[in-house]
């Protein structure tokens, strides 16, 4: 994880405590209020950062999947309920690909996204709206 990540998402009122060592970690598991430790020790829980973890909001469909380009598990919902399929991967690769990707600022975990939107996706039984009721 770079320092960088935890500048850019981090509360203004957290960021004098950023450590001066390189080394700290993400925390996938959804249940843990920690979001990034080291050495075992808790370094900033969700509280401290300005933008939700979706990881650590598995009920909230508003948190992002996908920080660099928008993409909810409500909007991936949306979409295949309109069309019957999400293209969000396709979108979200199209958009690597073309060098407008910055997760390593923009998503909490540092990394790709694509890993976790593929994961709502299987996640999301497609249910033709006509059974929906």
């Amino acid at each position: 994880m770079v320092r960088m990540t935890l500048g850019a998402l981090l509360r203004p009122e957290a960021r004098p405590w950023i450590p001066a060592q390189e080394e700290f970690c993400f925390c996938k598991t959804s249940s843990c209020e920690v979001v990034y430790f080291s050495d075992g020790q808790a370094l900033f829980r969700k509280d401290d950062l300005a933008v939700p973890v979706g990881l650590k909001e598995p009920g909230d469909s508003t948190a992002p999947v996908c920080y660099c380009f928008g993409w909810t598990p409500q909007k991936i919902r949306t979409e295949i309920d309109t069309t019957g399929k999400s293209t969000a991967i396709d979108q979200i690769k199209a958009q690597v690909k073309a060098g407008n990707c910055y997760c390593e600022v923009a998503n909490p975990q540092g990394s790709c996204c694509l890993g976790n939107v593929a994961r709502v996706i299987q996640g999301m039984r497609v249910i033709p709206n006509s059974e929906r009721r």
